[in-house]
């Protein structure tokens, strides 16, 4: 049985004017889409509530229409249908164009005295045979790319029939993973034969479930998974944008960008919405629009060699972190997307615990972003020019001013004499991508301490340490052998004097860049 089937039915329906109606329904207190949120108490879902609209405006007109767009939603008090039997629906609406219509619900208490729920929708008149024609057309694109739907899920048996549904006017494709759900999903699913299903009986975490499914399409052969979360916040008309924009740029992950600016946004959502998107840029460059989305579009052939470590919320940041480090390219494109209220909704998102982990797995992408793939793309892209036309490029650029030339320089002799062995050159990189410096003077500079400098920067390091040491500084000459015994014998004194002779060094290279180009004579020859 539809679990958005037989939920209420209409005791009254009275027209109010010539495009308004007032209908009185009695609500079916024991369907079991009203006990999905809380154990024991039974709470009308939001979007029950846009599907009352709908279907009464389709009742009046005499026709099946398709919600396109729902604006200014206010869900005021929860419904308990077992104190509140009976509810008022009042719908005014009228035709904006031909066959497009924009309504106005209100649903209240049978007495008036309290308002549940309004909305501003905006709905389409179906034509059977146009609606053929549209998913002939998306299904034979489906067909044509090779791609699916794919739908994790874990206890939303009260969305889930509507998002199959929903999806299933555009592909007959889509594959969903059970994730150890203990609701009713299972039942759910069993309405639909043409649906694909991975299940397995204990919950392992939104990222288990998406690995698993992407095992799932590769074997079964398809070229790309769209992922839709199974929870009522995205909406499947979006799904066509995908579509056309991987048409335009094959190969590529696509995120469906949300407007996180709108009012029934959660504020930790917003919260944590720009704290991924700022690492997402830190560790790859790329200015993200929306990291956190769900609605996606994978090209899960190309990921299929990947080893992924994650398997909960933080892997939707490996995989396109990583993806990125390949090579894949991350595009966004804009999708809608509906929150419901804080008492109806459904998160099994677990602030502490998983903000925890995402702040882990962030940690842990920039430390290697730094030590090994920013270093890894700056030598391959040095190496795709000739090396004397890149320092032409780089290093007289008239982009650049000669302060931050200077500042480069400066940078780099200080990477290049601090003590930090084996880490001088990814170091240097790094703070030149964070700092927004010219990153060929960093690298070029950064090498002073090639071989034949390293003696003079171990003896000058330990003559500026004497300075801090005092009466327990080491005195010696070049005379006395320099070994890597008196280094971890003195450690202190070269540590300190490693790092002032790095400051020194850097201020005085610095200092002679700039005068140097403050020159008028200075031109690349």
């Amino acid at each position: 049985m539809s679990l958005l089937k037989d939920f209420y039915h209409i005791i009254s329906l009275e027209k109010t004017g010539d495009h308004a109606l007032s209908a009185t329904l009695e609500l079916n207190a024991h369907h079991p889409i009203f006990g999905g949120h809380f154990p024991g108490i039974p709470v009308v879902p939001g979007v029950c509530m846009v599907q009352i609209t709908k279907e009464l405006l389709e009742k009046t007109l005499g026709k099946t229409t398709r919600l396109t767009a729902s604006r200014n939603i206010k869900f005021l008090h929860v419904i308990n249908p077992l104190e509140n039997k009976t509810v008022v629906v009042k719908l005014d609406f009228k035709e904006e164009t031909e066959g497009k219509f924009a309504a106005n619900s209100t649903i209240v208490s049978e007495d008036g005295s309290q308002v549940f729920f309004k909305m501003r929708a905006v709905c389409e008149v179906v034509h059977s045979s146009s609606f053929i024609i549209s998913y002939m057309r998306f299904n034979n694109k489906f067909k044509a790319l090779k791609a699916c739907v794919l739908i994790p899920t874990y206890n939303n048996a009260g969305t889930l029939g509507q998002i199959i549904r929903d999806v299933s006017a555009y592909s007959d494709d889509i594959i969903v993973v059970n994730d150890g759900s203990t609701d009713g999903t299972l039942d759910v699913l069993k309405g639909f034969d043409k649906v694909q299903v991975v299940s397995y009986p204990v919950n392992a975490g939104k990222g288990m479930a998406l690995r698993r499914g992407f095992e799932y399409v590769i074997q079964k052969g398809y070229e790309y998974a769209i992922t839709i979360d199974s929870d009522g916040q995205h909406f499947a008309k979006d799904i066509p944008v995908f579509l056309e924009k991987i048409e335009q740029q094959p190969g590529s992950i696509i995120i469906g960008a949300r407007n996180m600016e709108q009012s029934s946004v959660p504020g930790k959502s917003s919260f944590g919405h720009r704290f991924s998107n700022f690492w997402f840029w830190v560790e790859t460059g790329i200015k993200p629009e929306d990291t956190q989305s769900g609605y996606r579009l994978y090209p899960v052939q190309r990921l299929k060699d990947f080893i992924w470590y994650t398997k909960k919320y933080e892997f939707e940041i490996e995989v396109i972190v990583r993806a990125a480090w390949s090579g894949i390219p991350v595009l966004f494109v804009p999708v809608t997307v509906y929150y419901a209220p804080k008492e109806t909704r459904v998160s099994h998102f677990r602030p502490f615990r998983d903000f925890s982990r995402v702040s882990v797995i962030n940690t842990v992408l920039v430390i290697w972003a730094f030590l090994y793939i920013k270093p890894r793309d700056f030598i391959r892209n040095l190496s795709k020019k000739n090396f004397r036309d890149k320092l032409k490029e780089h290093l007289l650029s008239p982009s650049d001013s000669h302060s931050k030339k200077s500042a480069s320089v400066a940078f780099g002799v200080f990477m290049g004499i601090v003590p930090i062995w084996g880490f001088q050159l990814a170091a240097a990189i790094g703070g030149a991508y964070l700092l927004r410096l010219n990153k060929a003077l960093v690298i070029l500079f950064a090498n002073v301490s090639i071989p034949p400098m390293i003696p003079l920067i171990l003896y000058l390091s330990y003559r500026c340490g004497a300075f801090w040491m005092g009466h327990h500084a080491v005195d010696f000459d070049f005379s006395r052998e320099l070994s890597l015994e008196l280094i971890h014998e003195h450690a202190m004194q070269y540590i300190l004097g490693s790092v002032t002779l790095a400051f020194i060094a850097s201020l005085f290279f610095g200092v002679l860049a700039f005068m140097l180009l403050k020159m008028k004579g200075l031109v690349w020859r």
